[in-house]
């Protein structure tokens, strides 16, 4: 008797507790269309952000989504990548994708994050691997842009990269290489015209550029000039977060503001249906 008494009373706080637990379930997230505006982020470190964090970039934003690393489309909040999940931060891609939205009010914008901090440009062609992370950049971003292409069509690259190859071997052969990333994309991805919008890489007054840094940018700023459908988007006046490599958070921010700036000079919004 008293068991069964004890089950009565189980039975009663259950059912008591329920409506505070539907209260307490999160509200569905909204849901993407098969109509996206997609934009794939590729690069090193500053593309996948070591920025902190903070309430304003945990916000959903509507007709904002990400990949995330399963290959499912989410709110996009950060931190978005996944190349090293104890450091990754914020990173320009939502910004970038926050502004975009806003410009083109009837798109949905799908953001794919693909940067691998610390990569070389060399991991950056098919069939090549990053040896600290153990994963092959080109070959993944190219996965995830293709799963992507489901829900959408291909409408930027957003490329930051360089710190890696800015030594005494790397500008040799970089131009020759990020032309073939260019050109390889666009092909691997059948988007021959889509806009590639190159970053600049971090320079702050702590940590003067060396000869080789400046090779690289200047590479970067030629390929952009002498190759169609792309841009350079400056980064100067901007902060480190102490560590004289990676932009903090409000630096970051901008530079997603200052991707979507350029990437609004090349493509106009589409049509309104």
């Amino acid at each position: 008797m008293r068991h069964r008494l004890l089950s009565v009373v189980r039975a009663a706080t259950m059912l008591a507790l329920v409506p505070a637990l539907a209260c307490a379930q999160p509200r569905s997230a909204p849901v993407p269309t098969k109509d996206m505006q997609l934009f794939l982020l590729v690069g090193q470190s500053n593309m996948a952000g070591r920025g902190t964090v903070e309430a304003e970039d945990s916000t959903v934003v509507p007709r904002v989504f990400m990949l995330d690393a399963r290959q499912q489309w989410v709110p996009a909040r950060e931190p978005m990548h996944f190349d090293k999940p104890k450091v990754v931060g914020v990173g320009p891609g939502r910004a970038f994708g926050v502004d975009i939205a806003s410009a083109w009010r009837e798109s949905e914008i799908g953001l794919i994050p693909a940067a691998v901090g610390g990569s070389s440009i060399r991991s950056w062609e098919p069939g090549a691997m990053d040896g600290p992370t153990k994963t092959h950049p080109y070959d993944d971003a190219i996965v995830r842009a293709k799963a992507a292409l489901a829900s959408g069509r291909l409408a930027g690259i957003l490329w930051l990269q360089g710190e890696t190859d800015s030594n005494a071997q790397g500008p040799a052969d970089y131009e020759q290489r990020l032309r073939a990333v260019i050109a390889n994309m666009r092909r691997d991805l059948d988007a021959p015209d889509v806009p590639f919008l190159i970053g600049q890489m971090g320079r702050f007054a702590e940590k003067p550029w060396t000869v080789h840094r400046t090779r690289v940018d200047s590479i970067h700023q030629l390929v952009a000039r002498t190759t169609s459908r792309s841009a350079f988007v400056r980064t100067d006046g901007l902060k480190h977060r102490g560590d004289t490599t990676h932009y903090d958070t409000p630096s970051v921010r901008e530079i997603g503001h200052r991707y979507a700036k350029s990437f609004l000079t090349m493509v106009p919004a589409p049509a309104r249906r």
